[in-house]
């Protein structure tokens, strides 16, 4: 069976017919300004995989038709919100400079980086303190064998919410797990002890 490789420009060229360029960076600020405007949620643009479902054309210039005519203030509504990121991200920038970048660098690399690969501890620590005991991290022989740590005298292992279900190595772990999801402000952390 044939195996072809088609690149995201020759579909565009098939589809559309032409490519649109942006100045270089220019894609890249505007996609992160979206991303913090939410300009392009569907509570301001549709949503956009069902309208496409809903339109019966088969041409690029009926869809951009039928779209304006359907959602008429969505792309000005969009462009409104990013655009006002975007003055709101230039101020911003306005205010980086070399130590701000550095103290930026120094948060990533050595606070954040130690929280994240040293949370566990945090986990064992409050469930220890909720449950009125001691807790410990596990010893190297322990870890050998999934016990992350204790919680009194509590053998735990501590793993993603994935975990669960994609299990992609088939450990058998023999202790109590504690589940957890990482968000953006903190984590959620599931455990029966």
């Amino acid at each position: 069976m044939p195996k072809i490789k088609i690149k995201n420009e020759e579909i565009f060229e098939t589809l559309i017919g032409e490519i649109e360029n942006f100045p270089k960076y220019t894609s890249q600020i505007i996609n992160l300004a979206n991303q913090n405007a939410q300009g392009t949620r569907p509570s301001t643009v549709g949503q956009m995989s069902d309208l496409i479902q809903e339109f019966e054309g088969k041409k690029y210039e009926d869809w951009a038709d039928w779209y304006k005519d359907k959602m008429p203030t969505a792309i000005d509504n969009a462009t409104d919100k990013i655009l006002d990121m975007i003055h709101k991200m230039r101020d911003a920038f306005e205010q980086i400079d070399r130590v701000l970048v550095r103290r930026w660098v120094c948060d990533l690399l050595l606070k954040k980086t130690f929280v994240g690969l040293r949370f566990q501890e945090g986990i064992l620590e409050k469930i220890a303190e909720l449950k009125g005991v001691d807790y410990r991290l596990a010893k190297p022989e322990e870890e050998a064998v999934g016990i992350d740590g204790f919680i009194g005298n509590t053998a735990v292992s501590i793993k993603p919410e994935t975990y669960e279900i994609m299990n992609a190595l088939n450990e058998n772990i023999d202790v109590h797990i504690i589940y957890y999801v990482k968000h953006k402000d903190g984590i959620t952390v599931e455990y029966d002890l």
